[in-house]
């Protein structure tokens, strides 16, 4: 028998402390470089994009593929090339955590709109208020401590 899954996932992080140094002029560049990572793990990704402190990615993850194993690939190489290539003055890195929060497929182009209207939405809602309400829609716990 076959193996067949539908794992759709959103995955969220970003960039240590929430500065925003991921300007606008070259996150393209970096998309393209999440978007080698995915295709390289046999994952089929809809959409990436964000804003100067964090990062969205709509991605299907193959069965083979653990999702901690994933976001830790996407967050370690991308790092070094983005400190290797100069991509983002000062980028301190990605923040230690990640949100990862699943999807069945009849949502997926609701989603895909959200992800791609980031800078909208942003323009009158902080990351923390966004993280809130992912967390809350997604039924998990947490201490806003954490979130700050």
């Amino acid at each position: 028998m076959s193996t067949y899954t539908q794992i759709l996932y959103q995955i969220v992080f970003t960039t240590k402390n929430q500065l925003p140094v991921l300007k606008e002029e070259r996150t393209n560049e970096l998309y393209r470089y999440f978007w080698g990572i995915l295709k390289n793990k046999n994952c089929h990704g809809y959409i990436i994009n964000g804003v100067e402190d964090h990062i969205h990615i709509v991605t299907h993850i193959h069965p083979t593929i653990a999702l901690a194993s994933l976001v830790k690939d996407l967050k370690t190489s991308s790092t070094k090339w983005i400190k290797e290539n100069g991509i983002f003055k000062d980028f301190p890195g990605w923040q230690a955590g990640y949100g990862a929060f699943t999807y069945s497929a009849k949502d997926k182009d609701r989603l895909i709109e959200y992800v791609k209207n980031q800078k909208e939405h942003h323009r009158i809602k902080s990351f923390t208020e966004e993280d809130i309400e992912l967390l809350i829609e997604h039924g998990i716990s947490f201490d806003e401590k954490y979130l700050l």
